[in-house]
Parts: C-alpha cells; sequence; structure tokens
C-alpha cells in the first residue's frame, strides 16, 4: 500500500472513532428527473441506506464524485484506499424510512462543476459516495416569527426547515430562484408568506433578498432565521440583520453556500479564513 493509500485510510478510521458515524456509503441511484428547469431530483435506494438517521432534512452531507465512466469496483477501491475523489457538499432532503429512499436535490447548471455534470447525467444504476449527515440546521421553534431566505442552492436547507416547523408558525420566506419555473411546492405552514424573486443571471450579484427585508414591513416579536445562499449575499444580509436589526446570533441560521467565481474548495478555503 502506498503512503497516500495509508493515510487515507488511517484518516477514515480516526473519523470514524472520533464521530462515531459510519464511513463512506455507496449510494445507487434508483431514479433522477428534473424537478424544475434548473433543479434535478435524485432518489437513492438500497441496502447502503440501512441504518440511516431519520429526521435528518436539512442536514449537510458529502458527496463523493466518481470520474466520469469510473467503475464501480474502482471508484469503491478509491473511496478506500485514495486517492480520494472530488468531493461537494449537499443537502438531505427527504429521508423516507419506510421506503428506504433518500432524496437530494442539484442545482442544474450543466458541465460546470463535478456533481451538477454527474447529476446531469444520472439514471438509475449509477453511484456515488455520501459521507453524513449532520443534523438538521434549524431545530428549536421558539420564536414569534420566521425569517427564511434562500437562492437555488439553498432550497433544500430552506424547505425542509419549512415543513419541520409547527402548522401554526407564521413569517416570511423569500425564494431567489433563476426562472418563474423554478418555483417548488413546498409544504410551509399556512402563516409563511411566500415571496419569489427571479434572478435569470446567478452568477451576477444580487441585491433582491436584502431590497425587500429593508423595504417590508417588520413584524414585532422575536425572529428566528434560516438564510443560505451565496456569499457575498449573506454577508449583507448578515451585516444587515445583526448590526441594523439587533437580532441575536444564536437566533439566526446564515450561512454562505457557495460564492460567486470560487469551486467549491476555494471557497470552503475562504471561509475558514474568515471564521
Amino acid at each position: 500500500m502506498t503512503q497516500p493509500r495509508k493515510l487515507m485510510t488511517k484518516l477514515k478510521k480516526t473519523v470514524q472513532k472520533a464521530t462515531g458515524r459510519p464511513g463512506p456509503r455507496i449510494l445507487t441511484v434508483s431514479k433522477a428527473w428534473y424537478l424544475t428547469p434548473n433543479m434535478i431530483r435524485v432518489t437513492f435506494s438500497g441496502p447502503e441506506l440501512e441504518g440511516f438517521p431519520v429526521g435528518r432534512e436539512g442536514g449537510n452531507c458529502k458527496l463523493l464524485i466518481p470520474d466520469p465512466e469510473e467503475t464501480r469496483d474502482a471508484f469503491e477501491d478509491r473511496v478506500e484506499h485514495g486517492p480520494a475523489p472530488q468531493r461537494r457538499t449537499y443537502t438531505v432532503r427527504h429521508y423516507r424510512e419506510d421506503s428506504g429512499e433518500l432524496d437530494i436535490d442539484f442545482v442544474a447548471h450543466g458541465d460546470n462543476g463535478p456533481a451538477s455534470r454527474w447529476a446531469t447525467q444520472a439514471k438509475p444504476g449509477d453511484f456515488l459516495g455520501f459521507m453524513g449527515p449532520s443534523t438538521a440546521k434549524v431545530t428549536d421553534f421558539t420564536a414569534d416569527w420566521y425569517l427564511v431566505a434562500a437562492d437555488p442552492s439553498a432550497l433544500p436547507v430552506a424547505a425542509a426547515t419549512l415543513e419541520a416547523m409547527p402548522r401554526d408558525a407564521k413569517g416570511i420566506c423569500l425564494f431567489e430562484v433563476t426562472a418563474e419555473e423554478d418555483r417548488q411546492d413546498i409544504d410551509a405552514p399556512e402563516g409563511m408568506e411566500m415571496h419569489w424573486l427571479v434572478h435569470p443571471h446567478p452568477d451576477k450579484a444580487s441585491t433582491q433578498q436584502e431590497d425587500f427585508l429593508r423595504k417590508m414591513a417588520w413584524p414585532e416579536g422575536r425572529v428566528q432565521t434560516c438564510i443560505a445562499g451565496e456569499s457575498g449575499v449573506i454577508k449583507s444580509l448578515r451585516g444587515y440583520l445583526h448590526r441594523e436589526k439587533g437580532i441575536p446570533r444564536e437566533d439566526t441560521y446564515i450561512s454562505g453556500y457557495w460564492k460567486i467565481g470560487l469551486v467549491e474548495d476555494e471557497h470552503q478555503k475562504m471561509k475558514r479564513a474568515d471564521a
């Protein structure tokens, strides 16, 4: 075994021991389709999902992406021994324990990135690696009202949060999508006002969400947030909510999921430097 392979195996064992989480699962596609013109839903099923934790909708996971034309045997060997496949961060959209099915949604932007390229071509029998998931991002629903905002990359976490809310919850939802046809049906409480904003050029900076918040009538009472999306937008919203509106940090989940002009590895490095 080469030195890189030894390091890879040792790292996996160390992570498993420290976190109690299983090693990477190799998941198999049962179906894949376009949920909207710019969103692909991939459903995974099979014995590899045995023991998958319930209640993790909205939690993040790491997907290990096979190379084009790579066989399953070759991929499994690479996951076990290295060199490590490319990995990308995604969100658990649904897990149905009764049928043993897991859904993950992918923003469809062609070949601009290994995960999007994989999802665009995904068909039954295809595979990838899965690590995680984390716990859900928002679990304590005790506010007077809620503010949920997301671009396409964060629609899964926003939708999962809305579906987990008490049915009497009230608040505002801002969804910034690429086209009108990208609206989704979300099982949100009736008291959550849904606003869909169209931003047809996601590679360009947008101020639509902040503009909307600055103009709207601010409800009374304590607010909790679930906000995620492009890092430039998130930085601006974080400043507005924390400094200008005085919302305590413990009441805000607000996270940059990607940044214009950067691939994920570069973005994660930037986030660590800014932490």
